[in-house]
C-alpha cells in the first residue's frame, strides 16, 4: 500500500513538472536561456539599468529640464522666481489628488480585472459595460458631471470629486491592464500549480498573482504619471493645483507664456523623476522574484 501511494506520488509530480516545462516563462529575467518570454515595457518613459540609451535620455531630458529652471530663476528672477512659487503652492493639492486617485483605481482595477476573466457572464457583463461606459466618456465631462450633478445630491466637496472622478476613470484603464496581465500567463501554470495540490486560489495567490504584478507594473507605472498629468484638469473645479495656481497668476500679469512655460517645467520634472522611481521598484521586483 505505501508503495503504491509512493509511485502514485511519484507520477504527479512528473506529470506536473512535465506541464511546467511547457509553460512560457512572463519572468524578463528567466534562468533559461531561449525560453519565450513577454516582456512589457514603456520605452524611454521608464529608464531601465544598463540601458545607457534609455538611461542617457532620461538624464539629458531631466538636467536639462533642471538646468533651465536654475537659469530662469537665478537670471530672470522677474517674473520667473515669483511664478516658481507662486505654481509650486498647488503642487500639494495635485499630489494629494494624484496619490489618493491611484490607490483607488488600483483597487477599481483590480476587481475589474478580475470580474473580467470570471467565469460568471453576468460579472464579466457588469465589468465590461463598466470599462467601455466610462472609457467613452472625456474624464473632463466626468469631472465636471460628478462634481455638478453628483455633488449637489450629495454635497461632494470638489477635492472628493476629483479623486472619486480620476478613481473611477482610470480604473477603467486599470481594470484591462490586469485583465491582460491576468491572462498574459500561460494556462500551464494553473494547470501545473493543480496538479502539485494546489487549489485554484492558492495557484491565483501564489503563482498566477506574482508573476502578473510583474507584467503589469511597467503599465502601472506609466498610468500613474498619466493621471499626474490629468490632474491638472481639477482645475476646472476651483482646486488649487499647480495650473490653477498658474491660471490665476496669469490672469493678474496676463503672462501666459512665461507661466505655462514654467508650469510645464514643473509637471516635466516631477514625471520624470516619477518614471525613474517606477524604474527602481520594477528592477527591485524582478531582483528579488
Amino acid at each position: 500500500m505505501v508503495f503504491a501511494m509512493d509511485s502514485k506520488e511519484i507520477d504527479e509530480r512528473i506529470k506536473a513538472e512535465a506541464i511546467r516545462q511547457h509553460t512560457v516563462s512572463v519572468d524578463p529575467n528567466a534562468p533559461k536561456a531561449g525560453a519565450p518570454t513577454i516582456n512589457m515595457t514603456d520605452g524611454v518613459l521608464i529608464p531601465k539599468k544598463g540601458s545607457k540609451h534609455v538611461l542617457t535620455s532620461w538624464r539629458l531630458t531631466f538636467f536639462g529640464a533642471l538646468v533651465l529652471s536654475a537659469v530662469l530663476i537665478i537670471f530672470f528672477p522677474d517674473p520667473y522666481r515669483t511664478i516658481f512659487i507662486t505654481c509650486l503652492r498647488g503642487a500639494p493639492v495635485t499630489f494629494e489628488v494624484t496619490v489618493f486617485s491611484i490607490i483607488g483605481a488600483v483597487i477599481i482595477g483590480t476587481f475589474t480585472g478580475l470580474g473580467s476573466v470570471s467565469k460568471r457572464r453576468w460579472i464579466n457583463m457588469i465589468c465590461g459595460v463598466y470599462v467601455e461606459l466610462i472609457r467613452g466618456i472625456p474624464l473632463l465631462v466626468q469631472l465636471i458631471f460628478i462634481y455638478y450633478a453628483v455633488g449637489s445630491l450629495f454635497h461632494v466637496e470638489g477635492i472628493v470629486a476629483a479623486i472619486f472622478s480620476l478613481s473611477v476613470c482610470f480604473g477603467a484603464y486599470m481594470g484591462e491592464i490586469v485583465r491582460a496581465g491576468i491572462q498574459a500567463i500561460p494556462k500551464g501554470q494553473m494547470e501545473a500549480a493543480i496538479a502539485l495540490g494546489m487549489t485554484r486560489s492558492q495557484a491565483f495567490r501564489y503563482i498566477i498573482l506574482p508573476q502578473t504584478v510583474k507584467v503589469i507594473l511597467p503599465a502601472i507605472g506609466n498610468e500613474f504619471i498619466s493621471m499626474l498629468k490629468d490632474s491638472s484638469l481639477v482645475s476646472v473645479l476651483s482646486l488649487e493645483d499647480i495650473l490653477r495656481c498658474g491660471r490665476m497668476y496669469i490672469s493678474r500679469t496676463f503672462l501666459s507664456l512665461e507661466t505655462m512655460l514654467v508650469v510645464a517645467l514643473i509637471y516635466l520634472i516631477i514625471t520624470l523623476v516619477l518614471s525613474r522611481l517606477v524604474g527602481l521598484l520594477e528592477e527591485r521586483l524582478h531582483k528579488n522574484g
